[in-house]
């Protein structure tokens, strides 16, 4: 495995009102049941003053197995996306498992020719660490258009709405550091404590797939980071053995904070003989380890997401139950 140095941060260039932004299918396919939140997908990005155009293979009924595309088709429209200079940011319409496949075709030239902001989580979380590590790419895990922007903001309340919108169009557009993300009384301290550290992460089998990669992150890079991870669709003891792994390689001790989001679908908490919540497994794993760790934080497939840009520095405080983004995530 040839594990390069880490390039320097990469950011995207902001965006500005009447930018275009294209939502594509990165991953998986668009069933027909979901056209209806795409279309309100696209009035959300409206009205944050963006224009929007739909890639072509993101049509309804199109699909090659689990995926959109076969993941040459894929690669080469994401590509095309890269190097269009009227595409300002590419925002995904879904996860899905297809990013491996293409990870190998990515056209890594032109992302550092014109860094764009790309958007989502899950299966782009491949996407963001992998650019991360070849380009230093300033990588948006943030919420996909139809589950999330069509979908999970469409369930929360206009206020709540209305903030996420601003959040979302001042990290893009703004050449400022944001500050506090917007907490709620459901965020908790699972290890009191503060830090500063670049952030690193995304779906949690995620990052141990990247790792397994010749794409991998170096260990270095994790070097006082906070890392950042949910997790979907598992079982609590599949949790335990992923965050094993980031223990075996060495990436737990390196760390200086973690942040946990909210899980969704995690069997096998509560059941006998198991642990009863998420907090304990984190804390069994690092142990000794005395770092911080902030958990139930809103980002991940529980939804909506709160952004988390990957690579920019960021203040954690535990116990007075903060996250802030120290640094813009992206330049005039």
């Amino acid at each position: 495995m040839i594990r390069a140095a880490l390039p320097q941060l990469l950011r995207p260039r902001a965006l500005a009102p009447g930018d275009l932004v294209v939502i594509a299918s990165l991953s998986g396919p668009l069933d027909a049941g979901y056209a209806p939140a795409l279309a309100r997908a696209v009035a959300v990005l409206e009205r944050m003053g963006f224009r929007v155009r739909l890639a072509p293979l993101l049509e309804v009924g199109r699909q090659h197995w689990w995926s959109a595309a076969r993941p040459v088709e894929i690669a080469e429209e994401f590509n095309g996306l890269l190097r269009d200079p009227e595409v300002r940011a590419i925002i995904a319409h879904d996860g899905g498992t297809t990013v491996l496949g293409y990870l190998d075709l990515i056209d890594v030239q032109a992302i550092t020719a014109d860094p764009k902001p790309i958007l989502g989580y899950s299966d782009i979380s491949l996407l963001h660490l992998v650019l991360h590590a070849r380009t230093g790419l300033v990588g948006f895990h943030a919420d996909v258009a139809t589950p999330g922007l069509g979908g999970h903001w469409q369930a929360v309340p206009a206020a709540r709405q209305a903030e996420l919108e601003t959040l979302y169009s001042t990290l893009l557009t703004g050449p400022e550091a944001i500050g506090p993300l917007p907490s709620t009384p459901a965020w908790e301290c699972w290890r009191a404590g503060r830090t500063e550290g670049r952030l690193i992460g995304g779906l949690l089998n995620r990052i141990v797939l990247t790792q397994a990669t010749s794409y991998a992150l170096p260990l270095e890079s994790f070097d006082g980071a906070v890392l950042f991870w949910e997790e979907m669709g598992s079982h609590a003891a599949h949790v335990w053995s992923y965050l094993q792994v980031l223990r075996h390689s060495g990436i737990l001790d390196r760390i200086s904070g973690m942040v946990v989001g909210v899980p969704r679908e995690i069997d096998g908490l509560g059941a006998p003989e198991a642990p009863s919540t998420l907090r304990e497994i984190v804390l069994d794993v690092l142990g000794g380890r005395d770092i911080p760790v902030l958990g139930n934080v809103e980002f991940g497939h529980a939804g909506p997401n709160l952004p988390m840009p990957v690579g920019i520095r960021v203040a954690l405080d535990a116990q007075q139950r903060t996250l802030s983004l120290l640094e813009p995530a992206v330049t005039p």
